[in-house]
């Protein structure tokens, strides 16, 4: 009651709030968005899941950054697919047909869906080791002749 007092008389203690940390920008930043990977899976899925869309959890994989998105807990055996080394990882990730599968360090599994590169090229993350192939498109007879009518 003594406080709503003060307030209405305009006698209330005016304290300005300090600059540093008044704001949550400050975690907004890409560069504190690193996955730190000495934690449990429960841990990583909720730091992934936490910066998914914006700023993105990160790590680097083959010398170059790549954010992590769309993250859950994987309670199973371990799904077969072809091991991926990650920078600061106890133990490497699998490229499975469902994703990334990455380990905590209680040893339990998180799965990741999508991955996006340096250049903004996202993909999915099953597709890791395939991501690079580049098929020719070929077209029919039928389509090759729209094709020069167009040009």
């Amino acid at each position: 009651v003594e406080a709503v007092h003060l307030i209405a008389d305009g006698k209330a203690p005016r304290i300005p709030q300090p600059k540093e940390g008044a704001t949550y920008e400050g975690i907004q930043k890409k560069e504190n968005a690193e996955i730190s990977w000495d934690q449990p899976a429960a841990a990583l899925h909720n730091w992934i899941r936490g910066h998914d869309k914006v700023p993105g959890a990160w790590t680097t994989i083959n010398g170059q950054v790549v954010t992590f998105y769309g993250s859950s807990l994987l309670d199973a055996s371990v799904p077969a697919g072809q091991e991926l080394a990650i920078k600061g990882a106890s133990r490497p990730g699998l490229v499975t047909k469902n994703g990334l599968v990455v380990f905590g360090n209680d040893g339990k599994m998180v799965l990741v869906r999508n991955l996006q590169f340096e250049d903004g090229k996202m993909i999915p993350a099953s597709k890791y080791f395939s991501a690079d192939e580049t098929t020719a498109l070929e077209l029919t007879e039928e389509e090759r002749k729209i094709a020069e009518d167009i040009r």
